[in-house]
């Protein structure tokens, strides 16, 4: 469970103010006109941070999947990663029909940041491609018995998807092979023993770290079956792979680290904690003509997919 909590980071979202036509105010605060659109769920987000104004759910939504995945991913990854983000938005709503964005931890874009990211050449193309999704599975989320699941997703595994704890029970170990192929799959990182030790003593325990420990001292204590570490020591310590794994700036947990050439070598495969869904491996996936519900149920193990459309 501890590892877990490592990955449910808290990340500061950026209001998504949606270009519709304002509509009167419900006590001082704006409304946008929903009817104006088909991204209308009945479910708002208050947008507590900026304008103090309303958006649907729905619209939202392609804020946060332009933000998680490349646009030029196929369409089919895009609607998964479009039920992910609603699954995660329902979840966080509790039955409630609107929510403050603070009370959210969702990456996201603005339609400007969007034409930033993708270029002004491809910003009309991509950002249809992206509502198209979201209209698409519209009302559409993942559960478990009833319950929705806390639907962790990364951009690409070692080869392996990992297994969950007892809180995720859908998160068995699927084969991810494609994923060898993604970009930025492979990371090498170097530093100096200096460099080295600066980093790990800010970790608790990590204090009592010495030069004349590294890189002897480094041991690998503990695997889980898809490769990533779950425990190493440095010095006389023992350490949790995901915190090293945080410390040093790696992009996955699935790491060996070595001496080389009088300092320390990180050998890194994958990007991200490799829980759930891996974006590349749907997108691979897609291409291969599964769709985005077959994508789910691959990642997800006993899940049922239902619509809420309102």
């Amino acid at each position: 469970m501890r590892r877990f909590l490592v990955f449910c980071v808290i990340v500061v979202m950026i209001p998504y103010v949606a270009t519709l036509a304002l509509s009167g105010t419900i006590n001082g605060i704006q409304e946008k006109n929903f009817a104006e659109n088909n991204l209308n769920s009945n479910r708002k987000i208050y947008l507590d941070r900026k304008n103090r104004s309303y958006v649907d759910v729905e619209e939202y939504l392609v804020g946060a999947v332009a933000k998680q995945m490349p646009a030029d991913y196929e369409l089919e990854a895009l609607k998964a990663q479009a039920i992910i983000a609603r699954t995660f938005v329902y979840r966080q709503m509790e039955g409630r029909e609107e929510i403050p964005e603070t009370e959210l931890s969702l990456e996201y874009l603005e339609e400007e940041q969007m034409e930033k990211l993708w270029g002004k050449p491809r910003f009309l193309e991509y950002y249809q491609k992206v509502r198209e999704a979201v209209e698409a599975t519209k009302g559409k989320t993942i559960l478990f018995e009833g319950d929705y699941i806390e639907p962790l997703f990364h951009r690409a595994s070692a080869g392996k998807t990992r297994d969950g704890d007892k809180a995720h029970p859908y998160l068995l170990s699927v084969e991810a092979e494609e994923d060898v192929e993604a970009e930025g799959y492979l990371t090498v990182i170097t530093w100096t023993v200096e460099q080295f030790i600066e980093l790990i003593q800010k970790m608790p325990g990590g204090e009592h770290v010495n030069a004349e420990q590294i890189p002897d001292s480094i041991q690998l204590i503990a695997r889980d079956k898809a490769g990533y570490v779950t425990e190493i020591q440095i010095g006389s310590h023992s350490f949790d792979g995901e915190e090293v794994r945080t410390c040093l700036g790696l992009p996955s947990a699935a790491y060996t680290l070595e001496g080389y050439e009088e300092g320390v070598r990180a050998v890194c495969r994958g990007q991200g904690h490799g829980y759930g869904m891996s974006q590349y491996g749907a997108h691979k996936k897609a291409t291969q003509g599964m769709r985005a519900e077959e994508i789910l149920t691959y990642y997800y193990q006993n899940i049922e997919i239902i619509s809420e459309e309102q």
